[in-house]
């Protein structure tokens, strides 16, 4: 047994090798050959990229409303320039919107003790709350705390304006209840490191008045003067109306050579809502992008760098609300469309805000080879943008890419589990099945606030970030059979590591163990690894729609395969002699792992998507509403971790329960085999699923 041991730990780090040789201080490597790296690194502009923010959204402006029916300001910008760069299909494609607030006026005096203005939407948009209603009204001010239900008790509010430390959207329709006119706030989440920041917030309902919000230092003024027993008064005076509008999708292409070998899709989203506008978020991802595209056509056009087979796309979009829509009109482009690199949230300068540009990969039910791509750019930044120890009595700093105005800070980065709440969502939706990723940075001290401006954006990172993205997308549009047995074993290489992180994960937790969960936590922990190697092994094999007709990609895609498979049963032998030794110290049995009843059951069950998923738009699967009471009933979806995933999840191959272990090695709360099923028998209802 010892000496399995041995060999099995042997095995494991002989794999790892290539996964931390990107770690050698003198040797850095992207996938692209060096002199096509160096000039994309020089092409690069930070400035560019900072000079389209400033244009953008210099500050936070009152829209006006011609733009609602003429054309949004930020999209007017983004085609002049795309034409300007010579980029002649450039164009803004139109989706159905609705209705949206605007606001007109808002300011907010005190007129007694003092005549002094408190607020002003002139002066900064987010002071009033969005859906403010039209009024003109002379009250007092009463202080309520956090406006929760106890805190109101025993106040009389008629007539009256709160004064609250915590949100407008919190305390506004609990205190008009109450009779109270409205609501003046000062809360927030950051308001010991940026106490001028004013969150983006808003009322909603059949009883909505006004909001306005101080920054967290005039709120607190205010408060105190309150608590001392002042009687303040105060007029506001809102002008607010209701506006059509429509989704505007501002987009071009750079075709490749062949139209027929596919594309590659960079988003980021140039509007999230028509009041809230951010420089970081997300005029940051906007600008990248179209630097991008400005220096990848340059490029192409002067022969610096060989025009790609395949073609690369950007699309600027109102944030979900308009990339649901346009990904539906274009079926077509999604049929071929290899991959989308989403940038939201790109150009914060991360030291001051404790930053870093995270990589949010994708899940288990979107394995791709573009994880790899990204994180091999990124390492390659991090790693030679920072002094290394070993390096010191030499080049200390292997590869600087920093902008000219901008810092030299070192490259901040990491590489983190998926994450949504952006348009690379809708990519990944199984409706479209197009595998995206998501370049952010975070943490934001500004995040959502007043003080989202370009001031808070450094050229440098907005330079390494358009470094990364172009490459990365680059890398994948010229890739060949050659280039694609590179990008495989790159994915190889890396797969070491997260398969020997689930390996170490699960000892750890089983070292921690008691008697009495002993055997449940072992075969847990033994699926880590399983579902691990299932989500690696088709990652690799994902690297096929490069080049599908070459036998020499496949023959070596298939070594790969069987290599990571002797890994796989490598570190199952490991945790089993773990599991064995951690049996000695707590005195019981080795565990032998057999499936229950249900677990039987489930396995061979295989559910498969319909040809209705494929003609359905994003969150199709809501429609679960619509069915009957008695439906829903029968089927109850209880402890299921991720609805979203599993449907990712389903293609024709994965049982229910592979379904699961796949879903529980992701989330933090386990999945039941009965709420899995419940919910594929809701999807079966819906036509979407066959099972």
């Amino acid at each position: 047994m010892s000496r399995l041991i041995v060999i099995s730990v042997t095995l494991i780090f002989l794999f790892a090798f290539n996964g931390y040789s990107q770690l050698t201080p003198y040797y850095h490597w992207t996938l692209l050959p060096e002199d096509f790296q160096d000039e994309i690194i020089g092409e690069a502009s930070g400035e560019t990229a900072l000079h389209h923010a400033i244009e953008m959204v210099g500050y936070q402006r009152n829209r006006p409303a011609e733009e609602y029916s003429t054309v949004f300001r930020e999209g007017k910008y983004v085609l002049d320039k795309l034409i300007e760069y010579g980029i002649t299909n450039a164009k803004i494609e139109r989706f159905e919107g609705g209705k949206t607030w605007d606001g007109i006026k808002g300011e907010l005096w005190e007129v007694s003790p003092n005549k002094v203005k408190l607020a002003d939407y002139d002066d900064i948009v987010l002071m009033l709350a969005q859906g403010s209603k039209n009024t003109d009204v002379t009250a007092e001010l009463v202080w309520v705390e956090e406006g929760t239900d106890k805190d109101l008790e025993g106040i009389d509010l008629e007539g009256k304006i709160v004064v609250t430390s915590s949100y407008v959207s919190r305390v506004h329709n609990r205190a008009v209840e109450k009779r109270a006119l409205g609501v003046v706030a000062f809360g927030s989440s950051r308001e010991l490191v940026a106490p001028l920041a004013i969150p983006a917030s808003g009322i909603r309902g059949n009883n909505a008045t006004f909001g306005f919000y101080l920054p967290p230092r005039e709120g607190q003024i205010l408060r105190d003067r309150l608590i001392r027993g002042e009687k303040i008064e105060v007029h506001a005076v809102v002008e607010s109306e209701e506006l059509d509008y429509d989704l505007q999708v501002p987009t071009c292409v750079i075709p490749g050579s062949n139209p027929d070998a596919g594309e590659i899709i960079l988003s980021a989203h140039i509007f999230e809502g028509y009041v809230k506008q951010g420089a970081n978020d997300n005029i940051s991802g906007s600008a990248a992008i179209l630097e991008v595209a400005r220096m990848l056509n340059t490029m192409f056009e002067e022969g610096r760098l060989p025009r790609p087979e395949r073609s690369i796309r950007f699309v600027w979009v109102p944030e979900y609300s308009g990339t649901a829509p346009w990904v539906a009109a274009h079926k077509d482009i999604m049929n071929k469309t290899l991959c989308n690199i989403n940038l939201d949230m790109v150009g914060l300068h991360l030291k001051s805000n404790n930053s870093f540009l995270c990589m949010m990969r994708t899940t288990f039910g979107n394995p791709h080879y573009l994880n790899d791509v990204m994180e091999n750019l990124y390492t390659f930044v991090g790693e030679t943008n920072r002094e290394i120890l070993p390096n010191r009595s030499g080049q200390k700093i292997v590869n600087r890419i920093v902008a000219p105005s901008g810092t030299d800070d070192p490259f901040y980065y990491k590489i983190d589990v998926h994450y949504g709440a952006s348009d690379h969502e809708v990519f990944n939706h199984w409706t479209t099945k197009v595998p995206g990723i998501m370049m952010i940075t975070w943490p934001d001290l500004y995040y959502h606030t007043s003080e989202d401006l370009p001031n808070k954006l450094d050229p440098t990172q907005l330079k390494r970030t358009i470094v990364i993205a172009a490459s990365a997308a680059y890398s994948i549009a010229s890739a060949g059979e050659q280039e694609a047995i590179t990008i495989a074993g790159e994915v190889f290489s890396n797969s070491q590591k997260r398969m020997g992180h689930q390996l170490a994960r699960g000892m750890d937790e089983l070292g921690r163990t008691d008697v009495e969960n002993f055997a449940i936590l072992y075969k847990k922990v033994k699926r880590y690894i399983d579902a691990t190697w299932i989500n690696e092994k088709n990652t690799i094999l994902s690297v096929s729609e490069l080049a599908p007709e070459s036998s020499e990609l496949e023959s070596y895609l298939d070594g790969l395969v069987s290599a990571l498979e002797m890994n796989y049963k490598a570190n199952l032998e490991v945790m089993e002699n773990h599991m064995k030794a951690v049996a000695i110290k707590l005195k019981v049995k080795p565990v032998k792992i057999e499936l229950t009843q249900e677990e039987k059951d489930a396995s061979k069950i295989i559910p498969k998507t319909t040809p209705k998923v494929a003609e359905s738009e994003f969150s199709v699967e809501r429609g679960t509403r619509t069915l009957s009471q008695e439906i829903r009933d029968k089927y109850p979806v209880n402890k299921v971790a991720s609805t979203s995933e599993l449907t990712k999840l389903i293609n024709g191959e994965n049982s229910v329960l592979d379904i699961k272990i796949l879903l529980d090695a992701q989330n933090e709360r386990e999945s039941e085999l009965e709420g899995i099923i419940n919910y594929l028998h809701l999807m079966k209802e819906m036509g979407l699923v066959e099972i």
